[in-house]
Parts: C-alpha cells; structure tokens; sequence
C-alpha cells in the first residue's frame, strides 16, 4: 500500500536528516505528533500540503522525499 511505504519513506527521512523524536519534529514543523505519527504509521492519506511542511523540515525537495516509494 501506497500510505505505508510513504510513511516508511518519511520515518527513514525523520531518523536520518534529523535524529529527532516523532514529537519533537512534529513540533518543529507546526504540525500535531499524533497526526505525524499516524502518517509514519501509514495511517493517513495525507495532503500535498503537510508532506511540503516535512519534506522543509527535513531540508529536502518533495522528489526526494518521494523517491522510492
């Protein structure tokens, strides 16, 4: 499923751009650490909006962030 390798993709990202927990880059991005987490989960089909405001808070383009998936 599409959301699941996604979400994989984005935790990759997280661990490795930033080291920081799931709560703590939530909070740097403006975003709720719940709804994060559901996305890193696979659990959400989230909007072209809030994977811009993850792939910027990873400092990466949002082909980089959607490479591989």
């Amino acid at each position: 499923m599409v959301q699941q390798r996604l979400g994989q993709r984005i935790r990759e990202c997280r661990l490795e751009c930033t080291g920081l927990s799931q709560e703590k880059f939530a909070h740097s991005i403006g975003m709720d650490r719940t709804y994060y987490a559901s996305v890193e989960r696979g659990k959400r089909n989230i909007s072209i909006v809030n994977l811009e405001k993850i792939a910027r808070g990873f400092g990466v383009s949002l082909a980089e962030l959607l490479e591989g998936v």
